[in-house]
């Protein structure tokens, strides 16, 4: 048996402290990232997670002067300490969606931010979210995920936020950075530090085709053609818990309403296939 996550240092850039937020959707809690280049007094916190003294106590610790707090999407479990921890480290908060940001501009795709010569490339990965983005720390060969790749399990697809199509791109996009040489493992905002970054990221692709396709067959079993979805399939009223009766029928059934999100984006995106 693996031990429990607990964070700790990754890379020579990366350190993670876990805020104590375990859950069903947040896996052992929401992983804050400090990241800074060694020897350098100023840092990068993303995704500074809930409202815990003592976990923005340790965060604060950690990272010393801060030159902005970034948050990966707007998920509350990322985004709810973001505005008083920056006003208590005198610094602004960045996202890609300006509603996220306070005394800061929004990120930009392809834009490399260098603090203290730490040097980490924006990349936007919709598909959790709308506003969903990754970070390239290049001098680790790492990838900082936000929650479009968990450290255990696959992540929640939620509609109409999260979009299948999208995912399917951000993921190849990560995918490239890897054939490129970028990256080689991955740092998620939930659960334990992913070395396999190619094996990792092609079973995400895989998993997803293989629910696809049973969707598909549930769909069929209902007496539906997938050529024949409407538009608005995503919204009916009883279609996505009757595909989530027959596709998660294995599943315990607490988890069926994360599971019903994830049927209305695979319906969705089977609509406009």
């Amino acid at each position: 048996m693996s031990a429990p996550w607990a964070g700790g240092d990754y890379g020579d850039r990366g350190r993670c402290v876990l805020a104590p937020n375990p859950g069903i959707m947040t896996l052992d809690g929401t992983n804050t990232w400090v990241l800074r280049e060694p020897g350098a007094e100023r840092s990068i916190v993303v995704d500074p997670g809930p409202l815990d003294d003592a976990h923005l106590d340790a965060v604060a610790e950690i990272a010393g002067q801060v030159d902005f707090v970034l948050v990966t999407h707007h998920h509350i479990d990322h985004t709810e300490a973001a505005r008083s921890f920056a006003e208590r480290m005198g610094c602004g908060v960045r996202g890609l969606d300006a509603a996220q940001c306070w005394r800061s501009d929004p990120v930009t795709d392809g834009e490399v931010v260098d603090v203290g010569g730490l040097r980490a490339e924006v990349i936007t990965t919709p598909g959790h979210t709308a506003d969903s983005i990754s970070l390239v720390v290049d001098a680790d060969r790492a990838l900082l995920t936000g929650d479009m790749v968990l450290g255990r399990g696959t992540t929640v697809i939620v509609h109409p936020d999260g979009d299948l199509g999208g995912y399917f791109e951000s993921i190849a996009k990560m995918r490239a950075l890897v054939a490129e040489g970028r990256v080689e493992s991955l740092w998620p905002a939930h659960g334990p530090v992913l070395p396999d970054a190619a094996g990792v990221l092609d079973h995400y692709v895989a998993h997803r085709r293989e629910r696809l396709g049973q969707v598909e067959a549930a769909l069929t079993r209902l007496g539906l053609a997938p050529a024949d979805l409407p538009p608005d399939v995503a919204e009916h009223p009883t279609l996505p818990r009757e595909v989530v009766e027959v596709v998660y029928s294995d599943v315990d059934e607490s988890l069926w309403g994360a599971a019903e999100w994830s049927v209305r984006a695979q319906l969705a995106y089977l609509a406009k296939r």
